[in-house]
């Protein structure tokens, strides 16, 4: 697995084990220049959202990434956290549903992260 894939299973079980819902992973690679990967989900409440946000930059940190930035923490709307190659978007369930990122970048294909999932 490479250390990009690795940080990719990272975010992605560490937003699972904040029980962060409809967790999808876009594979950006010739479609954005900004990340390789995003992680979309969202939570239902605003300390959820902030819960599942902090994992996932809590667990990078442990492992030795670079968080490079987090944002919207404090408003948990919708917080990105910006890992690099892999950005997390963590959404406030209505945030998700006004923003439909997935739609946006319809063209992305989706990761299949189920033997991913600890």
């Amino acid at each position: 697995m490479t250390k990009e894939n690795e940080l990719l299973s990272l975010a992605y079980n560490a937003a699972d084990d904040k029980r962060a819902e409809d967790i999808v992973a876009l594979n950006m690679q010739g479609i954005s220049l900004i990340a390789d990967y995003f992680v979309i989900c969202h939570g239902n409440s605003d300390k959820q959202v902030q819960a599942i946000a902090k994992e996932v930059k809590d667990r990078a940190e442990e492992e030795g990434y670079n968080v490079k930035r987090m944002e919207g923490y404090d408003e948990a709307r919708w917080v990105l956290v910006d890992l690099g190659s892999v950005i997390v978007h963590v959404f406030h369930r209505d945030e998700r549903d006004y923003y439909k990122l997935e739609k946006l970048w319809g063209d992305a294909q989706i990761e299949d992260m189920t033997s991913t999932i600890s």
